[in-house]
């Protein structure tokens, strides 16, 4: 894709991809509309083979896999025994083979784990990025929803085929504005090595709160049970008169308190209706009405995840 007229490579993470072709708002608005496609091809695609594989799978993973339909797309984690995320990986099982894919550049260590674990297991586990990549678009919405990003994992050797049989394609830029303001966050870039799932809004989509033991349950559970997380994730609206964004891992500020930080500034994207946007880590106990400063540019809330959020308390939605 990065032979197309006008396409602009992404910087890390998403080097080896387009992150536009010169159209930004016209890209968001045609995945919006279910209208091409994004080249997700530098991420990670692995294989786990084997009759023991769905089982084998659930019993390490948070996700209830066991019984998993074949074309059922889930969302998957692994965590450390302290209950921090890992791992992260979208998969989808065919009826013979789990096909998943990860973060750029991680699947060679989930590849390991995986293999450490297989035991006497009848599983095979193998990368496959060099044969096989990811393609990206979005289903749209009714009645004015929120449209859902999807994706497909198609043999490597098709990918130049892709505006052929796809549409035109988007940028990373334009599904990364689109995932933003959904508030889904991205493992390594709103995530850091002591993040739990309770804190960005992953239960239920990707932890199942009713399968039974897997490694690092008993902190989801305590959590998710007493409720309050240590930090939680928040869209920021960033003030559109601003020249710029503030860079990722940028310190977040109470405009009342300056000089002390009070999270980290994660993905940040320019959205065709909502303007600068981003996500943030934030402590639990900043209120969720005050406003931010995030490299000297303001930044107004809206909640991602609640932080009473738990058991007595349903997440609520609004700023």
């Amino acid at each position: 894709m990065l032979g197309l007229d006008g396409a602009v490579e992404a910087d890390a993470p998403d080097s080896g991809v387009a992150a536009h072709y010169g159209e930004l708002t016209v890209e968001q608005r045609r995945l919006e509309r279910g209208e091409g496609f994004v080249d997700l091809s530098h991420r990670d695609v692995l294989t786990v083979t084997g009759p023991d594989r769905l089982t084998w799978l659930h019993s390490l993973t948070t996700q209830h896999l066991e019984s998993l339909p074949p074309g059922v797309r889930t969302e998957v984690l692994v965590l450390t025994p302290q209950g921090r995320i890992e791992h992260a990986f979208e998969g989808v099982d065919d009826g013979t083979t789990f096909w998943a894919h990860t973060e750029p550049g991680a699947g060679a260590a989930l590849v390991t784990f995986l293999d450490r674990m297989r035991f006497m297991m009848r599983v095979e586990v193998a990368d496959v990025s060099d044969a096989h990549a990811v393609l990206g678009r979005v289903e749209p919405g009714s009645d004015g929803a929120p449209g859902r990003a999807v994706w497909a994992i198609e043999p490597r050797a098709d990918v130049a085929s892709w505006p052929e049989r796809h549409g035109r394609p988007a940028g990373t830029w334009a599904w990364e504005a689109l995932r933003i303001a959904s508030g889904t966050p991205r493992l390594g870039l709103d995530t850091d090595d002591r993040t739990i799932p309770n804190e960005v809004g992953l239960l239920e989509r990707a932890v199942h709160l009713d399968k039974g033991c897997y490694r690092g349950q008993e902190t989801v559970a305590r959590v998710h049970n007493l409720g309050r997380p240590p930090r939680r994730l928040t869209l920021l609206h960033l003030d559109g008169s601003a020249d710029r964004l503030p860079a990722p891992g940028s310190p977040v500020e109470r405009a009342d308190a300056p000089g002390q930080a009070v999270g980290v500034l994660g993905s940040r994207g320019l959205h065709h209706e909502l303007g600068p946007i981003g996500l943030a880590l934030l402590k639990r106990s900043v209120p969720t009405d005050a406003t931010l400063v995030v490299d000297g540019v303001a930044a107004a809330q809206e909640l991602v995840v609640d932080p009473e959020v738990g058991l007595h308390v349903r997440p609520r939605s609004g700023g």
